[in-house]
C-alpha cells in the first residue's frame, strides 16, 4: 500500500484518457475472472472482494459488501445472468471512478491505496510526461 495525494483532476483525467483507462480495467477484469471465461461471476468478485481496487472495501462488513454487490449486479447485469463482462465492468469501475472524483472534489486528500488499484494508475498516469 502507498499514500498518495490526490483531487478529483486526477481521477477525471484519467477515465477521460479512454485508453489507458480501458487497458488498466481490463488488467484488473483479467486478475479478476478466476476461471478466464470473460465473465465476473458475483461469486469472483465476492471471492477477490479487496481486489476491486478500493481498499475502504476490507473494512466493511460483509452484509454492507453484499450490499454494494447487489446494488452493482442490479445496475449492470440488466439481463440478470448474474455475470458482468468486461465492457459491463468498464462501466462499473467509469462510474466508481467518477464517484470517487465528485466525493474528493478540488480539494487534495491523502489516501491509502493498493498499489494495483485504478487510484493508483490514475496517480501513476498524472505523473507521466504529456
Amino acid at each position: 500500500m502507498s499514500i498518495v495525494c490526490l483531487e478529483d483532476s486526477i481521477i477525471m483525467k484519467f477515465v477521460e484518457d479512454t485508453n489507458a483507462f480501458n487497458k488498466c480495467v481490463d488488467e484488473h477484469f483479467a486478475s479478476l475472472d478466476a476461471n478466464g471465461d470473460g465473465f465476473l461471476s458475483r461469486s469472483e468478485l465476492e471471492n477477490r472482494s479487496g481486489r476491486l481496487g478500493f481498499p475502504e472495501l476490507e473494512l466493511q462488513s460483509r452484509e454492507e459488501i453484499a450490499g454494494g454487490y447487489d446494488l452493482i449486479f442490479e445496475r449492470f447485469d440488466a439481463e440478470r445472468t448474474g455475470k458482468i463482462d468486461r465492457e459491463k465492468f468498464r462501466s462499473v469501475m467509469k462510474e466508481l471512478m467518477l464517484a470517487k472524483a465528485r466525493g474528493i472534489s478540488t480539494s487534495p486528500v491523502l489516501i491509502v491505496v493498493q498499489k494495483d488499484s485504478l487510484i493508483f494508475k490514475a496517480v501513476q498516469h498524472a505523473a507521466l510526461p504529456n
